[in-house]
């Protein structure tokens, strides 16, 4: 069986990707801080809050170690706040963000790879990223520098599993502009505190932004492929052929 850990799975691409994988016979674990569905497979975890992560991550290996013939992780949980020019930020709400944008998957994939050093199947890590992460925009200066961060943390890790004797494929892949409430909030913030505002606008305006379905749908394509290590370490889903 296949099995796949997926944060951020209450809403999104993360729930998509969730409801697809399952309904396609896949075990989903889904890790998120809400749980407004009541779904037995998902484990309510605020990911801001990393002491436990690797404990979380441990457990769900050890439960599943036995029936998988394969494990991904997704680290697809992520937060586009705080929004504002660097002298205005709120140092909490930056401390928070870079928790759930980069300290967190990065413990998470650390543990995935320690948990599975000896596992002979295929083992995959998808971090989902952003063009944020590779182009600087005013306002997002958090937000970018969790996301280029997230994204020079697969090449390390990528890297360093061509020496590993059963090795890990790792990808940060951007998924494009998705029609999700991480837009929602864009649109709502205030555009001296993000001077590109109204191009997001625009975007949904226009109907420029792609579904969280059809998202989900190209990531597990691409998650479904052989070479994924061969496409990654860093790459944009919208110039990846299916």
């Amino acid at each position: 069986m296949n099995v796949y850990i997926v944060t951020g799975a209450s809403r999104g691409i993360g729930y998509e990707l969730m409801r697809q994988l399952k309904s396609r016979g896949d075990k989903v674990i889904g890790i998120a801080r809400t749980n407004e569905n009541k779904d037995d497979d998902i484990l309510t975890v605020n990911l801001s809050q990393t002491d436990h992560l690797a404990e979380i991550v441990s457990s769900i290996v050890e439960e599943n170690i036995s029936i998988a013939k394969s494990f991904t992780l997704v680290n697809n949980a992520g937060t586009v706040e705080p929004i504002g020019l660097v002298g205005t930020i709120d140092e909490t709400m930056l401390s928070e963000a870079l928790a759930v944008n980069l300290t967190a998957p990065m413990i998470l994939t650390n543990t995935f790879i320690s948990a599975l050093e000896n596992f002979e199947g295929e083992k995959k890590v998808v971090n989902i990223s952003s063009g944020a992460g590779r182009n600087p925009y005013e306002g997002w200066g958090v937000y970018c520098t969790t996301k280029a961060g997230l994204d020079h943390f697969s090449r390390v890790v990528s890297l360093e599993q061509e020496n590993a004797k059963y090795p890990v494929s790792i990808i940060s892949i951007a998924p494009g502009i998705i029609d999700t409430s991480m837009q929602a909030t864009i649109r709502a913030s205030n555009a001296d505190d993000f001077p590109l505002h109204n191009r997001f606008v625009d975007y949904k305006q226009q109907g420029q932004l792609s579904s969280a379905e059809e998202t989900a749908r190209k990531l597990i394509i691409v998650m479904d492929r052989d070479d994924v290590s061969k496409i990654g370490p860093v790459a944009d889903i919208r110039q990846i052929s299916e």
